[in-house]
């Protein structure tokens, strides 16, 4: 079932900037309508979430022209450029390890009677680059209370499909794939850790990670996986694609952290992205969301725990 949200696009972006590229997206043609939903919900009410941002969204053509997504290739432009190609449907999500109810899940059926409302997350999200992105999504929690955590459950992996034919990227050696990251289980928890289904109250591009992919808001860009097809429960620390890497450039946590330099440049400023010119402003710890977040890792050393 696909359902179109009832959140007004005025409470999302200015009408006139949203018809404009409302109007853009028409002629490309390239994205699907509809945010996606399991059967069990019904009319579901899309609302802004608690922990959305005041902040100015950027530009659909922002959002989906300049990306970090290496299966389709290095440059910016390339997830764009290639990802077309790739088949989101149908698409299932194993999930496996350390659950009560492991299983393949057809996208559909991961939401399936979940007790929750679909919401417009309106979130900062940092690369190399800052943007702000109206995602529609559900939090992660939601559906690892439904498979059932065991006790001994500490992290939680994905995984990224693999399927050269399609992505062109996983064609080179440049990572060893499938693309892989995790989270700590109270990371995974959070109310800000989502699955993201769509972003401007449309179906994901394939360029963004369709059809499903990881939100973590206070970590750099590469901790939130796109094109998930597996989650995995684990009691040991699991691996990571860049993590695997480059060690001593790419920290397992990779949280948003102005005091802690990258060994080859500065993380004190951040690069925004939209307009005639990119500007940069200085970063905040945990990319702002340090008051849901900062308790965390009060016990850590961020400077050695990165």
């Amino acid at each position: 079932m696909r359902f179109k949200p009832d959140l007004k696009w005025s409470d999302v972006t200015p009408n006139a900037d949203y018809m404009n590229r409302r109007q853009l997206m028409m002629g490309a043609g390239a994205l699907g309508l509809g945010a996606i939903a399991g059967p069990a919900f019904g009319a579901i009410e899309t609302v802004p979430s608690p922990y959305s941002t005041d902040a100015e969204p950027n530009s659909l053509e922002d959002i989906t022209a300049y990306n970090n997504f290496y299966e389709f290739g290095t440059g910016k432009g390339d997830p764009a450029r290639y990802a077309a190609a790739l088949t989101t449907d149908p698409w299932s999500v194993q999930i496996d390890g350390l659950v009560g109810k492991p299983g393949n899940y057809d996208l559909a059926d991961l939401t399936q009677g979940v007790t929750m409302e679909e919401r417009i997350y309106r979130f900062r999200c940092v690369e190399a680059w800052a943007m702000v992105i109206p995602w529609v999504g559900f939090e992660l929690s939601h559906l690892l209370n439904r498979v059932g955590v065991q006790p001994s459950a500490k992290y939680v992996a994905f995984e990224t499909l693999v399927r050269p034919e399609e992505m062109v990227g996983q064609r080179s050696a440049v990572l060893d794939w499938p693309y892989r990251e995790g989270l700590r289980l109270d990371e995974a928890m959070n109310p800000l850790t989502i699955l993201a289904t769509g972003l401007y109250g449309e179906e994901m591009p394939n360029q963004n990670g369709a059809p499903i992919r990881l939100v973590v808001p206070w970590k750099y860009g590469f901790k939130s996986i796109k094109s998930i097809v597996r989650i995995t429960l684990t009691e040991e620390e699991p691996p990571a694609t860049w993590n695997m890497q480059n060690p001593r450039e790419y920290g397992f946590y990779s949280n948003v952290n102005p005091e802690v330099d990258h060994p080859r440049w500065s993380q004190a400023s951040e690069r925004l992205i939209g307009g005639f010119f990119a500007k940069r402003q200085p970063t905040q710890k945990f990319n702002g969301y340090g008051e849901y977040v900062a308790d965390l890792y009060a016990d850590m050393d961020l400077a050695e725990q990165f």
